[in-house]
């Protein structure tokens, strides 16, 4: 049965802006609600072609990121989107006539209309290479198969029940192809700004396809949706202040990089200082006959009077006119830039692609590739996000994080044989020479097993030491050197970094600090190495964090680091600091059962119109109730008697009633204490004045009383 699925969208919930809204006809369930998540770079997959999801709201009212740089960071200015929506275009010449077949272009958001193309055959399956079991949680995927710490794989097609069926869509005349993606993501924090993204093209109709291209369709926006007013979910965003560009750079090795991109041109007052960049990494096709193109055009503009060579395609011909070439560019200044593009801000959109692809090649100069019947080709695009580096304009010096970032995705792409997919070794087949699953990178040593034990004024850090015993992938040597320990209070100030580095314990030898274990590692009472067993799991080491403050939201990790390899250029490389990420909140611990002796109460008390934890809106306040019994109802009165709100605690309270506290962090608290947002069982707001409450014990039936005043 088909389904229809209906995308409401977040943008028309901006002023002043279109809504791009999208639906969806299919005959496998569509899917858009998975992400990248393991690294800093959040991009929405789907199994029918498109990347982003719109900003759009999930069933659950949530927002997953559509391409957010950086997702994971608690820095605001940083949590950048990249784009509403991309989408993979695929043309070809099928007995002489030009076919595209597109995931999305501009405007369009109808099934059933031109431009929607692609039809999802499966469900995205997720695979990891994460075995241990960290806070990170991806090793409820691992799979002694996967390639990457999060692989997302799925399958589509251009075509309905048969490579013929063009769904009754107008003007779409289906190559009859079916697409595999394979999309690759790591948490290392010199590889978690970007996504490799390799199509498996498969010819499944009758005919040869012949010379075809490939390509990303962008609708990029860089936009940080907490700019102007960070309590309002897109304020301050616009899409017509963006402007593209092409990196055509040479990398050490001799490669043009060809890296098509946006930015922000004022940067939003410091809010979007980010690129985004689309690029080609490489082909079954070798480099030398695999050529990159890049093109762009304002939204929907398909007759530019201000540039006239950057127009939009309306149909296969043009489409595929665009996917084959470069763009015409521009004649100087005052309207272009030295490289020839536009220097005014629009709402630009940029296709960058590559070709021609094919399983053979049809001539004895390569120019032109088939795709016979049943035979497939391949092609690995990568989206690439980084900050903004040094220097003012759209210069080199500014994409240095940029090309920096797509340098890496380059090295995973090419493994250990960096010309493997660039240029033929002499005498080289060029017949189906498919590419191979083969992404090797520089490994830092696993995050460690870190467990928290949270308690009043003090957090106490547990871990193993399995990073102790890991192999780099490529020297295939022991290289772990030490571990480092950090710590922040959410409300920390950002210039002072996200984190605080708590403590580092460095390996005895000649590399490094040479401080050793011994302040944390768990001993005997005979001074020899032991363990702590908690939950039924051995920890071998402890860190204590002493002086914390009850009732604020903390967070902590460790990480593992080597000794660097400065034969090979490289320096000590980190596990992911966000990996085994933990909120906390430090609070009063839940008393034994059967001994519940101090008496509950309350704080801040008195509660000042605003405590320091608040957040702007009416329902963003809280005050915390303390020593509290493992179970137990809490009933708030007036003076008058009248019952205020009814409170249900158990010692697994995760804060879900409390809108001040982020569920999705999953914060570890004490047990002992339960927060409370000052909203009545009649949804209102509590008045000032001075309230009594009671503490059922619900094992014991014993009762305790208190009191705490609100002054606003």
């Amino acid at each position: 049965m088909k389904k229809i699925v209906l995308f409401i969208s977040l943008i028309s919930l901006v002023a002043g802006q279109p809504s791009r809204q999208l639906s969806r006809v299919s005959s496998v369930d569509d899917e858009f609600d998975k992400f990248t998540s393991v690294g800093q770079l959040g991009l929405t997959i789907t199994n029918f072609g498109i990347l982003g999801n719109g900003w759009n709201r999930m069933e659950d009212g949530s927002i997953n990121p559509s391409c957010v740089f950086k997702q994971n960071t608690e820095v605001l200015r940083k949590q950048i989107e990249h784009f509403s929506y991309a989408g993979l275009w695929i043309g070809g010449l099928v007995n002489g006539q030009r076919r595209v077949s597109t995931a999305i272009v501009d405007g369009v958001f109808d099934s059933g209309e031109e431009g929607f193309e692609f039809f999802s055959k499966s469900s995205i399956d997720i695979k990891s290479s994460i075995a241990s079991t960290t806070q990170d949680s991806m090793a409820q995927y691992y799979s002694p198969d996967a390639i990457s710490h999060q692989d997302m794989i799925s399958t589509f097609s251009d075509y309905g029940d048969s490579p013929g069926d063009g769904q009754n869509i107008i003007n779409h005349n289906p190559l009859g192809i079916d697409i595999e993606l394979k999309a690759y993501a790591w948490n290392y924090s010199y590889a978690d700004a970007f996504v490799i993204l390799n199509y498996t093209i498969t010819n499944a109709g009758e005919d040869t396809i012949k010379n075809i291209y490939s390509g990303i369709w962008t609708d990029a926006s860089v936009a940080n949706f907490n700019y102007t007013n960070k309590y309002e979910p897109g304020g301050g965003f616009t899409w017509t202040d963006n402007l593209d560009g092409f990196d055509q750079s040479v990398d050490p090795s001799g490669f043009t990089r060809d890296i098509g991109y946006q930015f922000d041109a004022d940067g939003d007052d410091g809010w979007a200082e980010s690129y985004i960049g689309i690029s080609i990494l490489g082909a079954n096709v070798p480099r030398p006959y695999l050529k990159t193109h890049y093109q762009q055009w304002a939204w929907t503009n398909s007759n530019n009077a201000d540039y006239p060579s950057f127009g939009m395609p309306l149909d296969d011909f043009e489409r595929y006119d665009k996917l084959k070439s470069n763009v015409q560019i521009g004649p100087g200044p005052p309207d272009y830039s030295e490289d020839g593009y536009p220097t005014s801000p629009d709402s630009w959109l940029f296709l960058l692609s590559a070709g021609p692809l094919g399983s053979t090649p049809a001539n004895v100069d390569s120019t032109i590739w088939i795709l016979p019947p049943g035979e497939s080709c391949n092609v690995s695009f990568t989206v690439v996000c980084a900050l903004w580096a040094t220097g003012a304009g759209d210069t080199h010096e500014r994409r240095e994080n940029l090309i920096v970032n797509y340098d890496w995705a380059q090295k995973a792409f090419d493994g250990e044989d960096k010309n493997r997919n660039n240029q033929l070794d002499e005498g080289e087949d060029l017949n189906n020479n498919q590419i191979i699953d083969r992404y090797i990178l520089p490994a830092p040593p696993p995050t460690p097993n870190m467990k928290l034990i949270v308690e009043s004024n003090k957090v106490t850090v547990y871990w193993q030491n399995n990073a102790e015993y890991f192999k780099d992938p490529i020297s295939q040597e022991k290289d772990f050197e030490g571990y480092r320990i950090y710590g922040a209070r959410k409300t920390l100030n950002e210039s002072l970094g996200e984190f605080t580095l708590l403590g580092e314990f460095d390996s005895v030898n000649d590399i490094g600090y040479n401080s050793g274990f011994n302040l944390v590692k768990i001993t005997n009472e005979f001074g020899e190495p032991d363990s702590t067993l908690l939950n039924g799991v051995y920890y071998h080491y402890k860190f204590v964090n002493d002086g914390v403050k009850n009732g604020w939201i903390n967070y902590y990790a460790v990480t593992a680091y080597d000794q660097g390899d400065p034969d090979a250029n490289l320096e000590s490389l980190e596990s992911s600091i966000y990996a085994n990420r933990t909120y906390v909140y430090p609070g009063k611990p839940t008393p034994i059962a059967g001994s519940w002796d101090e008496n509950p109460s309350v704080y801040p008390n008195p509660y000042r119109g605003q405590a320091q934890w608040d957040g702007y809106g009416s329902r963003n306040k809280m005050i915390w109730f303390q020593n509290l019994p493992q179970t137990a109802e809490i009933r708030i009165f007036t003076l008058a008697g009248d019952l205020v709100d009814i409170i249900e605690h158990d010692e697994n309270y995760k804060g879900v009633d409390v809108q001040n506290i982020d569920n999705q962090k999953s914060p570890q608290m004490s047990g002992g204490e339960h927060a409370w947002d000052l909203i009545t069982m009649h949804d209102q707001a509590a008045a000032t004045g001075l309230y009594i409450f009671s503490v059922e014990d619900k094992s014991s039936g014993q009762v305790k009383e208190g009191k705490f005043l609100i002054i606003k």
